[in-house]
């Protein structure tokens, strides 16, 4: 009798970890399936099961899309309220945020539209004072302590109730899509403390942002709901679908992009991405969009962040200063990827490390000490990107927008001829070159702490500060010397040639494709060209200065690729020495199976079970004396004629049962792979069937097969391990990390130091 004919729990899972086996998953969801469609003739009971089925993929998405968004618009609502809140105070609705709070006052001015009675500094609610050094002192001293409290909330509550919530996450989850599993990160307490001390982080007023996480959050979301269905929380498989879909729903959310939210999802965390989850991620993309869109946390009735609207056309000869600053973009990813890994493995190898909470601190005070002074860093980054984004119109009060006038001048009001500089911009231009030293640093710092940090915005406020700086530059250039051959052409005197606010969005995208995303895509920092591209258009609706995108976010990925070509995502994937067998690699080495291939010369032997031959006792001697995830089958120790694979987990789990469930099973017991049970002496204990969680097809290569074909082949299926024979002859095995460390090795690197541990 196989007592292994009904399936009992546990049996096909994975312990923490540990690689799961795509082939494997594959197989058992076709199995499913087969049985849902053959029992759906049966009856009309069936049949509608096998609909709800069909149809559970869908409400999965939805269910995403809606609380994905919710929290989203919460967290917008949340940041806002609280990052105002180190500076005043609303007294008509202490909820409030600064610009909520003066909209509802029936006593602001147009010209003073920031300020208003309701809402008051903390200097001006203690003292009675708004103005003077006394003042200024107060409410410095004041914005650093809510800086302090709140990143000391956020460490302490990632540190000591979800230590998954740290990061942006990204790294981590392009690591479990491509089929490893990390039992908790994407669990309940992870979500709630990840949403939370997000929250407390950006609005502490660190260099980082929120994007980044929102995909982890998006995630714990889809993981969440796939316990709700047995469809997706009992295939490992089909649960990375969802997961998939919802790092789309992530993006959308993050950026109010859901088309990019798609191709980022595609291009840049997916391993495995079939047709069915495109639709679905678009899907639960849409939903999510909506769902923000209804709550409508920005207040101006749009789903970008940062909505631009520009008069004039980009000309021919602006391209020269698009490419230049793809160069730049290209030249501060690489610097970021270096300083920043360079860092972190200086925070993984000495004390620092084993002191997060202090280095939180430490970073928050310096970067509010530094940062109060200067408008343009005190600011949330997301409204220093928004002002440096705009165009200069005549209602505009920023000082980016004190130019001289020309007191005749009677022109439509979208249409205002570039004028000189005023007092106003050249001090906006100090402190902007301030700023941009100052993120550049202080980002290195940042990201990688013990808090949830995203590198999106972060990324895009350097570019964009760089490029408003080159964009204020040309602007001038062309007022002051419109006869020079390369404005002559296209720009006339009194004419509105040059869009500084336009330069920033370019400057923006570059850093982005540097980064691979911790957030997100590929070119500077994360390496992502098309969807980073997509998202730029979709975050601030430009859809008609696609060229200029393009060609400096391609620009921006050659100089990058020419320093190396992994984003920081992927470096912080190798920093933390997760298995992860990136498809973008290329593997050019002469190596055969054979040369990597277990066990080696002088290594003992190969842990194997025969067919009918093994006893329990021996099998759990085996199993307690190893720690391999999964042993071969053969026909005897003899031949060792391949007969199939069995995993670790399973092994354990079956012969547990048996003991059980199934009466005269001893240690002595013979276990048997076979579909026949051996020919036994009378007095031999009842020998125990465990051909159920035999693999009979496992993956084979020969010894002498090239490990570029190997790689891809590791690659392209998802393996788990495949075994290495010769003429049906078992020799080794090869797992997923026999092929890093292989990889590791051919480029001289520690192939020890990349493993996870």
């Amino acid at each position: 009798m196989d007592f292994l004919d009904e399936p009992f729990p546990d049996v096909g899972t994975y312990e923490d970890f540990h690689t799961i086996d795509w082939l494997r998953e594959k197989s058992r969801d076709t199995d499913r399936h087969r049985k849902i469609t053959s029992k759906s003739k049966e009856s009309l009971w069936e049949l509608i099961k096998s609909l709800l089925d069909a149809w559970s993929g869908w409400v999965v998405m939805l269910l995403i899309g809606l609380l994905s968004g919710t929290l989203a618009g919460v967290i917008d609502l949340a940041v806002d309220w609280m990052t105002d809140l180190k500076e005043g105070v609303c007294l008509s609705a202490f909820w409030y945020s600064h610009e909520q709070c003066c909209w509802t006052s029936n006593e602001t001015t147009f010209d003073d539209r920031d300020k208003c009675p309701q809402w008051q500094k903390w200097a001006e609610l203690m003292t009675g004072h708004a103005e003077g050094a006394g003042a200024y002192v107060l409410n410095y001293f004041l914005y650093i302590l809510w800086a302090l409290l709140f990143s000391f909330l956020a460490v302490s509550l990632v540190r000591v109730f979800a230590p998954y919530a740290c990061g942006s996450g990204i790294p981590e989850i392009k690591t479990i899509l491509s089929g490893f599993i990390i039992r908790g990160y994407l669990g309940k307490w992870t979500l709630l403390i990840k949403t939370v001390t997000l929250v407390l982080a950006v609005s502490s007023g660190l260099s980082l942002g929120k994007e980044g996480p929102l995909v982890h959050v998006a995630c714990c979301c889809g993981n969440l709901f796939c316990s709700l269905f047995s469809k997706y929380s009992k295939n490992e498989g089909k649960r990375r679908e969802v997961l998939s879909a919802a790092a789309a729903a992530g993006v959308s959310v993050a950026f109010g992009a859901p088309i990019g939210g798609v191709l980022f999802s595609l291009e840049e965390v997916s391993y495995y991405f079939p047709l069915k989850t495109l639709w679905r991620s678009f899907f639960a993309a849409l939903v999510a969009a909506f769902t923000l869109r209804s709550i409508n946390p920005f207040g101006n009735s749009r789903l970008v962040l940062f909505y631009v609207e520009y008069h004039t056309p980009w000309y021919m000869a602006e391209l020269v200063p698009f490419i230049l600053l793809g160069v730049f973009g290209g030249l501060w990813g690489t610097l970021f990827i270096r300083a920043n890994i360079a860092w972190c493995r200086r925070r993984k190898t000495t004390q620092l490390g084993k002191y997060p909470v202090m280095e939180v601190i430490a970073v928050t005070g310096i970067t509010a000490l530094l940062a109060y002074p200067n408008p343009y860093t005190r600011r949330s980054t997301s409204e220093l990107i928004s002002e440096l984004f705009n165009d200069c119109g005549a209602l505009e009060s920023s000082q980016l927008c004190d130019y001289i006038n020309n007191p005749n001048m009677s022109r439509p009001v979208d249409d205002i001829p570039d004028r000189p500089a005023g007092p106003g911009v050249y001090n906006a231009l100090w402190q902007l070159a301030l700023a941009l030293v100052f993120k550049i640093v202080i980002t290195i710092f940042t990201f990688g702490m013990k808090i949830p940090s995203g590198l999106f915005i972060p990324s895009m406020a350097v570019g964009a500060i760089a490029g408003r700086i080159v964009g204020i530059a040309v602007e001038q250039m062309a007022y002051h010397h419109h006869d020079w051959i390369i404005f002559k052409s296209w720009c006339r005197p009194g004419a509105d040639c040059v869009t500084p606010g336009l330069y920033a969005m370019v400057g923006a995208l570059r850093p982005l494709t540097e980064t691979r995303c911790d957030g997100v895509p590929s070119g500077g920092v994360t390496r992502m060209t098309v969807s980073l591209v997509v998202i730029m258009f979709e975050l601030t609706g430009g859809l008609e200065y696609i060229v200029p995108l393009m060609a400096a976010a391609v620009t921006s990925k050659w100089v990058a690729d020419a320093f190396g070509k992994e984003g920081i995502y992927e470096s912080h994937i190798q920093l933390n020495g997760y298995p992860y067998l990136d498809v973008r690699d290329e593997f050019t080495h002469r190596t055969l199976a054979t040369d990597v291939m277990r066990p080696r010369r002088n290594d003992p032997p190969l842990a194997l079970l025969t067919q009918d031959a093994t006893t329990v006792e021996d099998v759990e001697t085996l199993i307690k004396d190893t720690d391999y995830n999964g042993f071969p089958v053969v026909v005897s120790r003899e031949s060792e004629r391949l007969i199939g694979f069995v995993q670790r987990r399973d092994l354990t789990l079956a012969i547990k049962n048996a003991r059980q469930k199934q009466d005269g099973v001893v240690s002595s017991s013979v276990v048997y792979f076979t579909e026949d049970a051996p020919q036994l002496p009378a007095s031999n204990p009842q020998p125990l069937k465990l051909r159920r969680v035999l693999n009979l097809s496992p993956f084979t290569v020969t010894d002498h097969t090239p490990m570029e074909t190997v790689v891809d082949i590791f690659r392209k299926l998802g393996l788990r391990q495949c075994l290495v024979t010769r003429s049906g002859r078992l020799l080794g095995i090869i797992t997923k990390k026999d092929v890093l460390r292989h990889m590791a090795q051919m480029m001289n690197q520690d192939p020890e130091s990349i493993m996870f541990n």
